[in-house]
């Protein structure tokens, strides 16, 4: 099981911005059976990046799970709340021309919205 996540969010439809504002949200939309899993697999306190796709296509902000809810183990219900946006946005070109990234699915499964990341992955998106 993965330390960190990284959460993609199309900004027209809720972006970084919109997850300041609520402070705390339902992480939904999610479709796709292998990032289902990924949610699945979540704690309370795994932190989390959040990356805008669409023209954005960047790592934006953290956040960190709050709760999880399994009792429908087909979708499983994820709250997460806002931490910071990153100093410096982190480009999907940045993210590929990194070696840490080679075998990520973030690079290798673009379709992907919700990709375990490694401890150095996440260090790299955060600087923390």
């Amino acid at each position: 099981m993965a330390a960190e996540y990284l959460l993609k969010t199309e900004p027209s439809e809720y972006s970084f911005e919109n997850l300041r504002r609520d402070k705390i949200t339902l992480w939904e939309g999610v479709a796709n059976p292998v990032a289902l899993r990924n949610l699945g697999q979540m704690k309370p306190g795994v932190k989390l990046v959040i990356y805008e796709t669409g023209e954005r296509k960047s790592a934006v902000g953290t956040a960190s799970v709050v709760s999880v809810d399994l009792s429908n183990p087909k979708n499983p219900a994820v709250e997460i709340e806002v931490g910071k946006a990153l100093a410096k946005p982190v480009s999907l070109a940045e993210i590929k021309a990194n070696k840490l990234f080679a075998d990520s699915p973030l690079v290798r499964q673009g379709r992907l919205s919700v990709v375990p990341l490694t401890a150095q992955q996440y260090k790299f998106l955060t600087g923390a």
